[in-house]
């Protein structure tokens, strides 16, 4: 089964890694209870309940679902890139030491990278594999 359609916008982002711009990502200030899954693949990214207001410009979560989030350096060689640990699709970057949460991490996410499910609807059967 083929990944999901991306936009040529999802695509800029989530394959070429690229960045949205701040403050218009339309899940910057959702506070709605529910789960944010990966756009590309619907894999389950981060619950907000791990989401914080950060003043960032994108949506923050101080926490991802276990084994959901990959870290790894990115290739300006002074940040770490966060992807999708099941298809590798570009999701931000994670920051440590600012103090903003009691964990103290802030993983900095494009609104573009992910789909918002609300508490209460189910979430998609299918995660989609390569």
């Amino acid at each position: 089964m083929p990944y999901n359609k991306l936009t040529p916008e999802e695509e800029r982002v989530i394959i070429n890694k690229g960045t949205e711009m701040p403050f218009i990502g339309k899940y910057y200030t959702n506070t709605q209870e529910g789960t944010y899954i990966c756009r590309r693949c619907n894999a389950p990214l981060f619950r907000s309940k791990d989401k914080f207001a950060s003043t960032c410009g994108w949506p923050s979560f101080d926490d991802a679902i276990p084994g959901a989030v990959k870290r790894s350096p990115d290739a300006d060689g002074m940040r770490i890139e966060i992807t999708c640990a099941n298809c590798g699709g570009h999701l931000g970057h994670v920051f440590f030491g600012e103090h903003e949460t009691p964990k103290d991490v802030r993983n900095c996410v494009n609104s573009v990278s992910m789909k918002f499910i609300p508490a209460g609807e189910p979430l998609p059967k299918e995660i989609v594999h390569k």
